[in-house]
């Protein structure tokens, strides 16, 4: 509950209004901090996980023997699923960390983590249920006003 829907509306004006506007605005700063601190962390995550994947900007041979051999995604080629990866981990994270499509880039991240906590590392559920949790969170809630999100909306609005 936010503390102007705990209010009655006689509280909402005078000195006692503006006093309950500086709350709901350091209530929101709370929340724009912790929008941050996710897209940083979560996007931190996927994106070391992108660099040991490639050499400078080559996939390496042991991403395709991974993908073939440990991971072995079923319907998709390993070349295939390899090449995906590596991109989405490295231009997902990017996106996060500017607030740039975070909804589809989070999206994107957690369509990819549960498929690994499904086909790939099943044992593994606190750790993919961790970063999910932070990534449903931006698909839910977006990125805050910190965002080239926020910044291209209040523009076209």
């Amino acid at each position: 509950m936010s503390l102007e829907s705990s209010t009655t509306p006689a509280v909402r004006t005078g000195v006692a209004g503006q006093v309950l506007k500086v709350f709901v605005w350091l209530e929101s700063l709370r929340m724009d901090a912790l929008l941050i601190l996710m897209r940083i962390i979560v996007g931190a995550v996927f994106f070391m996980s992108a660099q040991t994947k490639v050499d400078g900007f080559t996939i390496k041979d042991s991403t395709f023997f991974l993908f073939e051999h440990e991971y072995a995604l079923p319907l998709v080629s390993p070349i295939l699923a390899a090449w995906l990866a590596t991109i989405a981990e490295h231009l997902f994270p990017l996106m996060l960390w500017l607030g740039l499509g975070t909804r589809f880039a989070a999206l994107g991240l957690a369509v990819m983590t549960l498929t690994i906590q499904l086909f790939v590392y099943p044992h593994a559920w606190v750790t993919h249920g961790l970063w999910l949790s932070s990534l449903l969170v931006l698909v839910l809630q977006g990125p805050g006003r910190l965002s080239l999100d926020q910044l291209i909306r209040s523009r076209t609005a």
